[in-house]
């Protein structure tokens, strides 16, 4: 049966399964006066659905008939509010209270925040259930649900939005910017996301428009939250990839929360085309604590530990392509090995002091180190034939290659911020000043030597000469400021209501004393006619900038020998954001559904050329080029299923830059098309049995050959990758039995890339005597089962 049909049948199959159980939740949502509260954001903690209060204050929700479950009531001026429901049993009603901005409860304040109108909220709670070849990260729930977001590997959590490459999205842990591993150049290396999918409490994400309080990228902001228990908690999970294991308790003042991951890999691994002894090994462990010392003032932990190794002693590989009348073969035997390891050793420090209800003060150290070596040493002897029948093969080329590398690179980065926000009647003032020193110690040291039919490639009759040579010894010292200030102004009229935010971010960096300034604003309006809509607003200036791999230079000597230099003239690469959106909530059959579109186009200037190569972003190292990437988004959010959580989106764009001519071409990331699906359901008649499903349908990337930017551009194959997941739910709240001091437990069984395509991660390139590259697909993982067991406690 054709993929098509298959993926067709699937989605047609899948919706058909939407008949279990459910009980409906409502009541009234009033303010310390007892009057209604409109346009409260009502929500089950862990699912994407909810919807809003209305002019009375009612809501109404539906949930699975044997959930236990956390509510969460949130509203601009009010603080978070959460109910939580130990057995839903049958329909209830649940009537809250929110307190206002400020409120004390104990030794704890609570302060309610404003939110960004280019800010996405993305529900994280029941991801280790989800279907996922990356474990269960963040960032595949990022993929899918967020508007623009792009990944075509499986086996990186790396993420490409509307049009701008891995490097150009910020993360924040805690307030905290994470930075990732440099040298890895597979997504075979990359081991755990820093991120711990266990301790998260809030995941914000914009592509977007998105404020001045955060950093300097021109692409997307990813801001996460770690939990504070307030009681002891933990869990538990094992599957064929790896497992984890968390642990969190309060006891008064003291709270904290630990976790402990384990990722192998190496089944997954085993599907690809080269096959050999793969031996991925990443353990992480990250801790968040916090200390009421008073009222008013906290202060708090957060620590990281990982070690990720890479072992590969390649054996051979068999990659067969073309078309149906012409295909052509490449075969290669290995020798040699490759050991890789990344060490990562981050902790930050904060204290927290409210001066008043309206205004509080933190102050942030943080210290970031980062250890890579990539060791390699690996040959080979390929062919290269075409297929003329069953059995028979014609060779066009054959030889042999030896690829040599020592790399290491320490990376150390500290950070020390002062932050604090003011509370004004209607408005909320932001503001922040970082200093940040960063220190890079580079030995880079790599060589490939190739020959094709016997003759060294390049061909010189005097003298060996290596196909490449790169060499790099560095040792940079920076420092780099930054600070910014912003305003929050909340105005409900007859109309409406308004909520606007403008703010200007600046900083300076002594490598290249450049000045930056990114002036940003955004406007939000939810209608009083029909608060079901929402429409926002978003622009302004956002500069990428330069971190390391911008600003190196390869300088050749004609011979195959480069080294790398730097440059300090490099400037900051600049986009200006137009972003226009809106959302339309909705149910249909008592179900909540969310509808959500964003048109958007993005000016860019002073760009670094680059190519990509797998995971690996290599930089020309000057400002010599300017683009743009336009496109829209639509994502559309609810229970397809009643009781459950799925969403589907499709997206549009062009992303396009310039050459040193001036001649127009497409980004590597200009992806035309991108359609993602998150899908849940529950057998019926078996409500512990929950299905779920992760598509992905993208149009292929642009590629050429490798340092030849004026060459005529091609598109790789379309992406196309169907994940399902069975989990089945073996005890729950409540439960009697040998198991009853867990909360909930589960087994699950994942079927990977279950139409077995395989994608394209990038192309090798191998030339034969007469200097012609024969491109040959380097191909991502097949189909492969995962069984796993989760556990809360």
């Amino acid at each position: 049966m054709p993929s098509r049909i298959k993926i067709l049948f699937l989605f047609v199959l899948l919706p058909l399964l939407s008949f279990a159980q459910r009980v409906v939740i409502k009541g009234t949502v009033t303010d310390s006066d007892g009057l209604p509260v409109e346009l409260v954001n009502v929500g089950i903690h862990g699912a994407s659905g909810g919807g809003f209060t209305d002019e009375k204050g009612r809501y109404s929700l539906t949930a699975n008939k044997s959930d236990s479950l956390t509510l969460v009531f949130t509203c601009l001026g009010y603080g978070k509010t959460q109910r939580i429901i130990p057995k839903v049993e049958g329909d209830m009603i649940v009537n809250v209270t929110l307190r206002p901005v400020t409120y004390d409860i104990g030794e704890i304040t609570v302060t309610a925040r404003r939110s960004d109108p280019a800010m996405m909220q993305i529900e994280t709670g029941r991801n280790r259930l989800a279907v996922d070849a990356t474990g269960g990260s963040v960032e595949s729930f990022v993929v899918t649900a967020g508007a623009g977001v792009s990944s075509t590997n499986e086996l990186s959590t790396q993420y490409s939005v509307r049009g701008g490459n891995y490097n150009e999205n910020i993360v924040y842990v805690n307030g905290i910017e994470i930075y990732r591993p440099i040298l890895i150049r597979s997504g075979q290396q990359e081991g755990l996301s820093f991120i711990n999918p266990d301790m998260v409490e809030n995941v914000s994400f914009s592509s977007g428009g998105f404020e001045a309080r955060y950093g300097d990228r021109m692409s997307s902001v990813l801001d996460v939250t770690y939990k504070k228990p307030e009681a002891f908690e933990g869990g538990f999970s094992a599957s064929m990839l790896g497992g984890s294991v968390y642990v969190g308790y309060s006891s008064g003042r003291f709270s904290q929360i630990s976790g402990l991951r384990y990722k192998r890999g190496t089944t997954l691994l085993k599907t690809l085309d080269t096959k050999g002894d793969y031996e991925p090994s990443a353990l992480d462990f990250q801790t968040s604590v916090t200390y009421a010392v008073k009222p008013n003032l906290n202060l708090s932990f957060m620590g990281n530990l990982s070690f990720n190794d890479y072992d590969f002693y390649p054996g051979w590989r068999k990659t067969v392509w073309g078309t149906l009348d012409v295909q052509e073969s490449f075969e290669v035997f290995y020798g040699g090995a490759e050991r890789d390891r990344f060490r990562t050793l981050f902790g930050s420090a904060a204290m927290e002091y409210n001066i008043s209800d309206n205004a509080n003060v933190t102050f942030l150290l943080s210290t970031f180190r980062n250890t890579e070596q990539e060791n390699y040493d690996i040959e080979g002897e390929y062919w290269i034939s075409n297929i003329l029948g069953d059995s028979e093969k014609d060779i066009t080329g054959t030889g042999k290659f030896i690829e040599h590398a020592r790399n290491y690179l320490l990376t150390r980065v500290a950070n020390a911020t002062l932050k604090g926000d003011v509370g004004l009647n209607h408005n909320t003032v932001r503001w922040s000043f970082s200093c940040q020193t960063e220190n890079i110690h580079d030995r880079i040291h790599e060589w490939q030597l190739q020959d094709s039919m016997g003759y060294s490639l390049p061909y010189n009759d005097n003298m060996l000469q290596m196909k490449n040579s790169l060499s790099s010894r560095h040792d940079i010292s920076s420092v780099r400021l930054s600070g910014y200030i912003q305003d929050s102004y909340s105005l409900r009229s007859s109309c409406g209501l308004w909520t606007f935010t403008a703010g200007l971010r600046s900083s300076w960096w002594n490598f290249n004393r450049e000045n930056i300034i990114s002036p940003r604003a955004s406007v939000r309006f939810i209608p009083s006619a029909d608060r079901r809509f929402t429409t926002r607003f978003s622009t302004g200036l956002y500069y990428q900038s330069p971190f390391y791999k911008e600003f190196r230079r390869i300088t050749g000597d004609g011979s195959g020998n480069s080294t790398i230099t730097l440059n300090r003239d490099i400037r900051s690469q600049r986009s200006l954001h137009f972003v226009l959106g809106g959302d339309f909530t909705f149910r249909v059959e008592s179900r909540p559904f969310k509808f959500t579109a964003e048109l958007y186009h993005k000016k860019m200037d002073d760009l670094v050329p680059y190519y990509v190569n797998n995971v690996r972003i290599q930089y020309y190292g000057e400002n010599t080029s300017s683009g743009s990437a336009s496109g829209i988004d639509f994502k559309l959010f609810g229970q397809f299923v009643p009781g459950t959580d799925s969403w589907v989106g499709f997206s549009l764009m062009q992303a396009s830059r310039t050459t040193f001519s001036g001649d127009k071409i497409p980004m590597p990331t200009d992806q035309r098309y991108n359609f993602t699906l998150f899908f849940n359901d529950n057998m019926p008649g078996y409500p512990r049995l929950e299905l779920n499903l992760r598509a992905i349908w993208a149009g292929g990337l642009p590629f050429s050959v490798p340092d030849y930017e004026y060459a005529k551009y091609i598109r790789t194959p379309s992406y196309r990758r169907v994940d399902i997941g069975a989990t089945y739910r073996l005890t729950d709240f409540g439960s009697s039995g040998s198991l009853r001091f867990l909360k909930n437990s589960w087994i699950g069984v994942d079927v990977f890339n279950m139409l077995d395509i395989k994608n394209l991660s990038s192309y090798s390139w191998f030339p034969d005597v007469e200097g012609f590259r024969h491109a040959v697909p380097d191909r991502l993982t097949g189909r492969q089962i995962n069984f796993k067991l989760i556990a809360e406690f």
